[in-house]
């Protein structure tokens, strides 16, 4: 079996995550006892001729002890039974003598973070005395396999492979051209000014902010050496915050240098400081795909020095660039101010988080339940992180007596057991972003205590303010009021780690009047968007099991992160009857069905909801609060058995077809694939590139097509948020309207020339429903195309300016007349 092993020897506090193989031993004959029965070779692939260092640890498993990839506590509660001496040689074989029972087998290299591939191989003597099993668990973080990612198409726009290029910046591209050129980049797009560095708090107007590239602020520092990109690997301790409120980002990142498989998805580690153009790039997954940003690397100082994030090692520099591309995604320095690291963290990998009220938990004697939870994050691909509780309700870091800092967020990076005088201590370690101020209660670095454990307990601390402390979970629970675990894959959940989930991902949208229903009380509910799922297996001997885990996203309306209002939204579940008709679900369904969830309705990012479903078959509603609230959503259904599933979004009520599992490009729908082909990197279009969408794609019945201020109009007729530029709600409606007055067109063409005449443009605004006379269609006519008739381009307009019109007159009228503020007047009849 070839696999991949990453990380160090049993002393390791890291050791459990190694790749694990656990072997039962079934019967071995009297006068075979004391016999070598199982051979092991550990054959290493190196692609230079030094190896590392090798070796076997095998451990005998208890009776009671759980099914599945073991936990790191039995690793510290248990002595090895044979741990081999470390070898630097190509193959490793060993004799042992194995008596009935279940065994572990850990390869391992002697030090940590050494990446190396190998073949382990079993020999037994296997005839009628023996049989040997093998379980080849979950590896390593890693190998607790990214479903989201399993999701794309391999090479397909915004898969891990081919993320969609932020702000249409190619990287590649870029950096050939400012080489070429002998030029160093700097990013119009995010330019070090004072808009990108936004209204920071606490930073003084007088104060002058210098935007300096690493070598210069190294020269102004007096420092000889050459600024570096990463140097010996990416470490938590390599930085501390600075003058930017983003604890909560610096905590994800602390947590993110745990797994290489992650870090490098994210940071590209072949990039340096050689062949120089002052050009890098980083990846976030944001909203279903992940996206490469571009950015210089002018770096915001004061006095010479870094303003926000600084690192350890003088002359490094990926964590303040990647604190900048970071930045760009959220529009300035500023809007980084304040957050959470589950926000962070679901950037950094696209995966499940959940987040647990720490006192709820405990006053809930949930303890037990919340311990296994974070032995099994720390044992998967996780990032842990903590928060502490404000002081008097205000965000200020004050520093406790405890020497904890009040409002502040943390990782964790580490969970044990020690033994203190015959009873087993459950510890946590925690690690502060500032790099410094720990914790100096029970446990702490220079607590006494250390001195009463075991000298292998003992060296799992580390006397040195790094900001990385221990402190008991008890302590923990009452310190720390929230705790969140992010990991590519649910298994963290139940820690059965041999589940393979699946994952299916859709985009959709409410529209206001549409598919945009509200709430399970309002008449429109059905109008929203539904997604049929047929759940096939539960397992039957874990009562309670949870088998369906889904995740709904708002897509936010606002480009900067701090000026985001996202509206209430929730999920709603029916049980669908045996011989219910296929297709969307109508009203009366659902007044006369009971829900087996109702909706609880968060303005959070990120809804995230476990449930136990029996089989059969459900449908989902995603929904805002109230009827109208037009907004665009991703939904993550995580399954762990194969589950089909039907979406009827409500843009095509006729949509009978079960969707495959994971949907190609072919399958996704094909509005959403239009308005992405011209978009920007928000999926949203400006006036020139909805002229190009429509002038390729929509009849528009003469050579010349739309023109670009009727373009504009059109926008601004259908700007339901005002932003100036089209969403893909806005889209939809307005895509739809025009298909709609496209055929009244046609209908009312009586001659088939292509234009209306003034007698048939009247006939069609009456087929509208709506009533004008002569004179005002001869000066629509004039106004709004030529003087003798109207093409269907600007027919379009016309009739979408009435409709908007009229509308506004039916809803502001009263007896006749209209009532309008100056403001509701000009902005009515002028943006349009």
């Amino acid at each position: 079996m070839t696999h991949l092993c990453k990380t160090s020897c049993f002393s390791s506090e890291n050791f459990w995550i190694n790749p694990q193989y656990r072997l039962t031993v079934k019967a071995v004959e009297e006068d075979a006892k004391g016999d070598n029965n199982v051979l092991l070779s550990d054959e290493e692939y190196r692609s230079k001729v030094k190896y590392h260092a090798i070796a076997f640890t095998i451990y005998k498993v208890p009776s009671e002890a759980p099914k599945g990839r073991l936990p790191s506590s039995l690793f510290w509660d248990k002595e090895p039974l044979k741990v081999s001496e470390f070898s630097e040689s190509r193959e490793l074989i060993e004799f042992h003598g194995l008596e009935p029972g279940e065994y572990l087998i850990v390869p391992c290299t002697y030090e940590p973070n050494k990446t190396a591939s190998f073949i382990i191989t079993i020999y037994s003597k296997a005839e009628t005395e023996m049989k040997v099993y093998l379980k080849p668990l979950v590896n390593m973080p890693g190998t607790c396999t990214s479903i989201i990612n399993l999701r794309y198409q391999d090479g397909s726009e915004g898969s891990p492979s081919n993320p969609a290029k932020y702000n249409n910046q190619d990287y590649t591209q870029l950096k050939e051209s400012y080489l070429r050129r002998r030029r160093q980049f700097v990013d119009n797009t995010f330019p070090p000014d004072n808009h990108s560095l936004g209204d920071l708090p606490n930073l003084s107007s007088w104060r002058e902010v210098k935007w300096l590239r690493p070598v210069e602020i190294l020269k102004l520092q007096n420092i000889d050496s050459e600024p570096a990109f990463c140097t010996n690997g990416a470490s938590r301790f390599d930085f501390g915050q600075g003058g930017v409120g983003n604890c909560w980002f610096l905590a994800a990142i602390s947590a993110l240098t745990f797994h290489e498989s992650l870090l490098v998805q994210v940071v590209p580690m072949d990039q340096s400081f050689n062949n120089y153009a002052g050009i890098f790039h980083f990846r976030f997954w944001r909203f279903g795909k992940w996206i490469d940003v571009v950015i210089d690397d002018y770096l915001p100082t004061l006095d010479n020095c870094l303003l926000s994030v600084h690192t350890k090692g003088e002359n490094e520099f990926w964590v303040p660039l990647l604190e900048k591309a970071y930045a760009k995604v959220c529009g300035s320095y500023a809007d980084m101010n304040t957050g959470l690291p589950s926000e962070a963290c679901k950037d950094f990998s696209g995966g499940v988080h959940m987040t647990y009220q720490l006192r709820e938990v405990h006053t809930a004697n949930y303890d037990t339940e919340l311990w296994q939870s974070l032995s099994n994050a720390s044992g998967c691909n996780s990032m842990i992180c903590c928060g502490s509780a404000q002081k008097g309700g205000k965000i200020v870091n004050t520093v406790a007596d405890t020497g904890l800092v009040d409002g502040h967020a943390y990782s964790v990076t580490a969970v044990t057991e020690v033994e203190y005088y015959g009873s087993k201590v459950k510890l946590v370690r925690v690690m502060n972003p500032w790099g410094q101020t720990e914790w100096n209660g029970k446990w702490s670095d220079k607590s006494d205590l250390w001195q009463k454990v075991r000298p292998e307990d003992r060296e799992k601390c580390s006397v040195r303010n790094d900001g990385e402390f221990w402190m008991e979970l008890e302590d923990f629970y009452n310190y720390f009021v929230m705790l969140s675990i992010c990991c590519e894959n649910p298994n963290f959940l139940d820690g059965d780690f041999t589940c393979q989930w699946k994952c299916m991902i859709y985009d959709g949208s409410w529209v206001a009047g549409r598919s945009a229903g509200g709430n399970v009380n309002k008449s429109s509910f059905a109008t929203n968007p539904q997604y049929r799922i047929q759940v096939t297996i539960i397992d039957e001997k874990e009562q309670g099991d949870k088998n369906i885990l889904l995740s709904l996203m708002q897509k936010p309306l606002q480009q900067n992160r701090k000026s985001i209002s996202s509206y209430p939204i929730g999920l709603t579940i029916f049980k669908v009857p045996p011989g219910s008709p296929r297709g969307r679900l109508p009203a009366d369904f659902f007044r006369t069905n009971r829900p087996v969830k109702d909706a609880s309705y968060t303005n959070q990012r990120d809804l995230i909801e476990n449930h136990s479903m029996e089989p059969g078959e459900y449908v989902i509603v995603p929904s805002t609060i109230k009827p109208n609230m037009s907004a665009e959503f991703v939904l993550t259904v995580y399954s762990k058995s194969d589950a089909k599933i039907t979406p009827h979004d409500g843009h095509d009520d006729d949509d009978d077809d079960v969707l495959p599992e994971v949907p190609t490009e072919k399958e996704k729908d094909p509005m959403h694939a239009l308005l992405n082909h011209y978009a920007d990197q928000n999926g949203e279009l400006n006036a020139r590139q909805l002229q190009k969408l429509l002038n390729e794609n929509f009849p528009h019945g003469t050579r010349y097509g739309f023109a670009l201020d009727n373009c504009s109009s059109m926008m601004a007729l259908v700007d339901t948020d005002r932003r100036m530029t089209m969403s893909f709600s806005e889209f939809s409606t307005l895509w739809e309207k025009m298909n709609e007055y496209k055929k009244l067109f046609h209908r009312t063409d009586l001659n088939q020339k292509g234009s209306l005449s003034d007698y048939e443009l009247k006939r069609a605004i009456e087929a509208a429903g709506m009533d004008v006379n002569d004179g005002m269609v001869r000066m629509m006519m004039f106004r709004y195309s030529g003087f003798s008739s109207t093409t269907m381009d600007s027919f379009i307009v016309l009739m979408l300016r009435l409709e908007k019109t009229s509308s506004i007159f039916k809803d502001r009228s009263t007896d006749g007349v209209i009532h309008m503020t100056w403001e509701e007047w000009s902005s009515s009849s002028l943006y349009n």
